[in-house]
């Protein structure tokens, strides 16, 4: 039976409404966390473990910073897994060691979910594209709020950076790069984005004013020589972390799909030469789609050449390919564009769902790194773009054949 044009015509309105998809991650982030709150806890050995142990990990870091403990040593007692944040993260997550569980985690959960709201409507896209690109992300999204991660938050500052540089607002873009940097260090990869604008000497001292107050936050329930101690130990940690894992990788998959074990150095110099070699296209460094593209590369490349990627880390990469793909407004995409996308969807958003049945999930999708490949490709195709295309605007400024607007 045909759905009636004026039927479908009224769904597309309410879809493609921003006060219901605003609404639509609220209500994930709420139910998600209503749903993890009530799971019962599992025992491992002689401990008890909440489902949401991520956000378990983060409030405690700030009992121990105020304690003077180590923070990057384990506490089996409180949760499995250890902290790998900064001491400023451990800071800022004060507030929720005095919040019920239940409503800390809605809290963490929800600012996750309207950062990366918030920052792709940022977007200097049309409402329609920007729509179109929170829809795409919601699955992956939901996945890395039920891990209770961070990296929602994460992906949001990285694009509010380049949302807010788009508009001029050099010292809050900077404060965005800076604290994303705070909470996982490879953020940092989005200070690449002043490249593309003018006032290159503000942004740098923006970078060093940021950089300095978030790092010197924690003084307010520390020493220095205590803070001073952490950060040692931070770095330590995050070294060391790097010669053990390969993580849902380049380096993972080379790994689990060749049996390379060593030349993790060489992948990473290798990744971190083809990263940069298109910014040597200064001329195209004015071009809307030239950015939007610089932007998606980044948020997949600091993904699939991580060592420290996961399931939960791939929202921020999925959201690159999402604006990769409907950054392209106005243009008729070719078919192996939305095969890709459509991979992108299946492979890596869908691939953790229990859409999956569990038997393929755990013996095919884990064990071979499915869930990075479809990224690598997509970032593979996004550097050729980068490499070959041409300027899509006139030398006054003006859009020839609009891509994004």
């Amino acid at each position: 039976m045909n759905i009636p044009f004026v039927t479908r015509q009224a769904a597309r309105a309410f879809l493609l409404c921003p006060e219901t998809l605003f609404c639509v991650y609220v209500l994930a982030a709420v139910a998600v966390s209503v749903q993890s709150f009530l799971i019962p806890p599992h025992f491992c050995g002689n401990y008890e473990y909440t489902d949401y142990n991520n956000y378990i990990i983060f409030r405690q870091s700030f009992a121990h910073l105020i304690d003077g403990k180590n923070l990057y040593d384990l506490y089996p007692a409180e949760h499995w897994d250890g902290f790998k944040y900064s001491p400023s993260f451990a800071m800022a997550m004060g507030v929720a060691r005095y919040l019920p569980d239940i409503t800390g985690l809605c809290a963490w959960n929800l600012l996750n979910a309207l950062a990366l709201f918030a920052a792709i409507w940022l977007l200097p896209f049309r409402k329609d594209t920007r729509l179109l690109v929170l829809w795409f992300v919601l699955p992956e999204l939901i996945t890395c709020l039920q891990n209770a991660q961070s990296n929602g938050l994460v992906a949001g500052l990285i694009i509010a950076a380049f949302g807010c540089m788009e508009r001029g607002k050099a010292t809050i873009a900077t404060l965005c790069i800076i604290g994303a940097m705070f909470i996982k260090i490879y953020g940092a990869v989005a200070l690449c984005l002043f490249l593309f604008y003018p006032g290159k000497m503000k942004f740098t001292f923006a970078a060093i004013f940021w950089t300095v107050i978030i790092c010197g936050m924690p003084l307010f329930v520390t020493p220095p020589h205590t803070l001073l101690w952490q950060y040692n130990n931070w770095v330590h940690t995050l070294l060391q972390d790097h010669s053990l894992n390969y993580g849902l990788s380049v380096m993972g998959c080379l790994h689990v799909w060749f049996a390379i074990s060593s030349g993790k150095g060489i992948v990473n110099v290798i990744g971190i030469a083809l990263f940069l070699l298109p910014f040597t296209r200064t001329k195209l460094y004015c071009d809307p789609l030239y950015k939007s593209l610089a932007l998606a590369s980044m948020l997949i490349w600091v993904v699939i050449f991580s060592h420290m990627a996961e399931s939960p880390t791939y929202i921020i990469a999925v959201s690159g390919v999402g604006i990769w793909y409907f950054s392209r407004s106005g243009h008729r995409h070719t078919l192996w564009r939305g095969i890709l996308l459509a991979s992108v969807f299946v492979f890596t958003c869908l691939s953790p769902t229990d859409i999956v049945p569990p038997f393929v999930r755990l013996n095919f999708f884990v064990p071979y790194s499915i869930k990075a490949i479809p990224c690598i490709l997509v970032w593979c195709i996004i550097w050729i773009e980068q490499m070959t295309m041409k300027k899509t605007f006139t030398e006054v400024g003006q859009t020839s054949a609009p891509l994004v607007a």
